[in-house]
């Protein structure tokens, strides 16, 4: 598996928070542009969370997905575990929506349907079914918006694994790569050969997402 952080990548910058990047891989030109509004699936409790401005990720002109983060990270006691990006943010916590507009996979490659999704903050177990999944533990786990709509809530591991398999319609969550970024350099960018990497803060703590690419590919 390629190694995210630390990796030399390149990012096209500007002033606005906003940040455009396209490249053409094996047919696939992804593209990050301004989301449009939020779906009226998210209630106004988890729509109160997150930051204004959203992102929209295209394959080919086609769109692919529409992520849009909270405007701040919410903090508590450090969990002390290895391999943890974010240690403060305990497990469960709502980080995000995400619009999944054309069929899509997750970093294990399960199919994801189009619809709306809760992204909740989860940390991988560390034993030896996951060793070398990832260099970071951190991961961001779909749930079904229509049926996680507490946006204060956090459930703990166990609960949130099976609210992420009606996401996956299998026996494992559906989950994105997910880790706290070296730098506050957003931007949206080919990382190593398949993954495609979003860089943007959330309050002002960077972070990174894997929006397309599957592990081990």
């Amino acid at each position: 598996m390629v190694t995210m952080r630390g990796m030399t990548s390149t990012l096209l910058r500007f002033t606005c928070p906003l940040l455009l990047f396209s490249s053409v891989l094996w047919g696939q030109q992804y593209k990050a542009d301004k989301a449009g509004p939020l779906p009226p699936e998210v209630t106004p409790g988890v729509a109160q969370m997150l930051a204004k401005t959203g992102f929209q990720i295209s394959n080919n002109g086609a769109k692919y997905c529409e992520l849009w983060f909270r405007s701040r990270l919410p903090e508590a006691a450090s969990s002390n575990l290895p391999n943890v990006t974010l240690p403060r943010v305990p497990v469960g916590t709502l980080l995000g929506v995400i619009r999944v507009d054309a069929q899509g996979l997750d970093r294990r490659g399960q199919i994801i349907q189009p619809g709306v999704y809760l992204l909740r903050y989860g940390i991988l177990p560390d034993n030896e079914n996951h060793q070398g999944v990832a260099p970071h533990r951190d991961f961001l786990l779909l749930t079904p918006a229509a049926e996680d709509q507490d946006p204060n809530s956090t459930p703990n591991f166990d609960t949130l694994v099976a609210l992420s398999r009606k996401a996956s319609r299998t026996a494992h969550p559906a989950v994105l790569s997910f880790w706290k970024a070296d730098r506050d350099a957003p931007g949206f960018s080919q990382q190593g050969d398949t993954d495609w990497v979003l860089e943007t803060t959330i309050g002002d703590t960077p972070i990174a997402v894997i929006v397309a690419g599957v592990a081990g590919s």
